[in-house]
């Protein structure tokens, strides 16, 4: 790994402390006793405090972790967490888009209250964060990898954060000390930087918050050489809903722009060049996929590979029907978005080594999540976005040595919303008022007794922008789901989630559903009242949307992903 630019870690000085003893010798001996007995106590009770590390990524589907299905992809590394700790099967967000997932994971509030209700818009750092009350609590904190925010961190120790969406190959840093680029591949450096933190730049007597998060799985998928040359040679199962036709949704599903056929990139999704597609007189949206950052060593290895694919779509593309299409464009991006995943599993495999060699695994609480889901080609998308199940749901495992049992499965509702307060319960912190989530420690305790939520709330804003995914807010209980579509159209979708996992069939206008939607939508119109949240709200985050979207849809894709 090449740093340019800064010192990255600067050594940590330890103060140096005379102790000088009195004429009496055993009275210097006994003040000596008391003074080394106090020490001695006061590092205990911070070493007592346990560690957070807090692992996610960006846009990992739990169809991708094999802790939940096995199908596509085995992510040993990640199931570990599972295996020795907690999986949570209903965890979800509260409103699936990147920044968004992310201010609310910070700052425990919805988005309508923390204010970064879509990518567009600058994180309001005059909230109060987790982070910042660990600092102030004693902890040691640092966040390496992926922010997304498009201003810095605070409440961080150290940091070194990737600008906007940053790039897999040799990608640039925004640190403390001014930016920088490193030479590699970003899911690797993001682990170098995290692990030489945890040897090198943490003081060793203080309990320390450290958030390590990937890039990957983000769009566009560019793997490590080592995994496209695996995953490329490899076929995956389709989805049962991949050819869905949304016959009994609202317009909002069938208006979308994320569909695998008509929407997925063929250049920048699926790596053909741009040369093939001329020679086939296909004119599509052309954007850069960050391959210009690649050595010509790493362009070469990749060519050796992705060459042969685009020669043979050029020789079979003129005979395809728009069904073959669909499954080769699904294959090809599912061979590069789990390749992708390949890196992130065996990094957190690095990490959980590490802590386990350096007798850290004991005292330190591991999470893993993703800032939400994503579609696998189920209802014929990519991307994420909706209430709908792929996306609303993400993945969650939790370890937590001696307070979790090993390999225990929880099924309560919980939210990204409730990872603040989690975090401060642990580190015996007390929650600011405001906040609005659940500390997830009674579930992680055992104690589910003391768990009284029945339903979650979400909220989606970015309308009209990239994908065209309308805005909406609902509801969802273990049994049902309600979501009501707005703005530009006033469409209610209900759906019965036992009887209908994957979401076909809207009940809403069901005579035998009748008296359901009606108590779905009371609780709906009680949990806005509960967060806050109302039309008045939803009016005023139109019109400042409206205000403030000046740029054209394709200058603001780098964040409207």
């Amino acid at each position: 790994m090449n740093f340019t630019s800064i010192n990255l870690f600067p050594s940590f000085k330890i103060k140096n402390y005379s102790i000088f003893a009195p004429k009496n010798g055993i009275l210097g001996a006994v003040i000596l006793c008391i003074t080394a007995c106090s020490v001695q106590k006061n590092q205990v009770t911070e070493k007592q405090k346990p560690n957070i590390i807090f692992i996610m990524s960006d846009d990992h589907a739990y169809q991708a972790i094999s802790a939940y299905d096995n199908k596509l992809m085995q992510t040993p590394n990640i199931d570990r967490i599972a295996h020795e700790g907690m999986i949570f099967t209903n965890a979800s967000v509260t409103n699936s888009i990147c920044s968004p997932s992310r201010a609310v994971i910070l700052t425990g509030k919805h988005s309508h209250l923390n204010g970064k209700i879509d990518n567009l818009s600058k994180f309001d750092t005059s909230n109060v964060t987790f982070p910042q009350l660990l600092q102030k609590a004693g902890y040691q904190t640092a966040m390496f990898g992926k922010l997304h925010f498009g201003n810095n961190p605070k409440g961080f120790d150290e940091f070194m954060i990737l600008p906007d969406q940053g790039d897999y190959y040799n990608p640039e840093f925004i640190t403390k000390k001014g930016d920088t680029t490193i030479t590699g591949y970003v899911t690797d450096i993001t682990t170098d930087l995290t692990l030489n933190w945890l040897e090198k730049g943490r003081d060793k007597t203080k309990p320390f918050l450290l958030m390590y998060l990937h890039k990957a799985p983000h769009r566009p998928w560019l793997p490590k050489e080592k995994y496209f040359k695996e995953f490329t040679k490899k076929t995956f199962p389709l989805p049962e809903t991949l050819f869905d036709d949304y016959s009994t949704r609202s317009s909002a599903a069938k208006s979308a722009e994320m569909n695998i056929l008509k929407d997925m990139l063929l250049t920048y999704d699926n790596k053909l060049e741009g040369s093939v597609l001329d020679s086939l007189g296909i004119n599509e949206r052309r954007l850069s996929t960050g391959l210009n950052r690649m050595t010509k060593a790493e362009r070469a290895a990749w060519d050796a590979v992705y060459g042969p694919i685009n020669e043979e779509f050029l020789k079979n593309y003129p005979k395809m029907s728009p069904k073959e299409l669909t499954i080769w464009k699904y294959q090809r991006y599912m061979q590069d978005y789990l390749a992708t995943i390949a890196s992130v599993d065996e990094n957190v495999g690095r990490l959980l080594d590490y802590l386990d060699d350096k007798k850290l695994s004991e005292n330190t609480v591991v999470v893993y999540t993703s800032d939400q889901g994503f579609y696998l080609g189920e209802h014929g998308w990519f991307d994420k976005r909706f209430m709908y199940n792929e996306s609303f749901r993400t993945p969650l495992l939790i370890k937590w040595p001696n307070k979790i049992a090993p390999g225990t499965t929880e099924d309560e509702m919980v939210q990204n919303l409730d990872f603040a307060q989690t975090f401060l319960e642990i580190a015996g912190v007390k929650a600011p008022n405001d906040m609005q989530g659940k500390s997830l420690v009674p579930l992680l305790l055992g104690k589910k007794e003391k768990w009284d939520r029945d339903a979650i709330y979400y909220h989606y804003y970015e309308y009209p922008a990239e994908h065209a995914v309308k805005r909406h807010y609902g509801i969802a209980t273990k049994k049902y789901k309600l979501i009501h579509f707005y703005y530009d159209i006033d469409a209610w979708e209900l759906y019965d989630r036992e009887k209908d996992p994957n979401e076909l069939h809207n009940v809403y206008d069901d005579p035998a559903y009748k008296d359901i939607a009606a108590s779905m939508k009371t609780k709906l119109q009680e949990l806005r009242v509960k967060y806050k949240d109302s039309e008045t709200l939803d009016n005023y985050y139109i019109q400042l949307y409206n205000n403030r979207k000046t740029v054209k849809k394709s200058d603001h894709k780098e964040y409207s992903e």
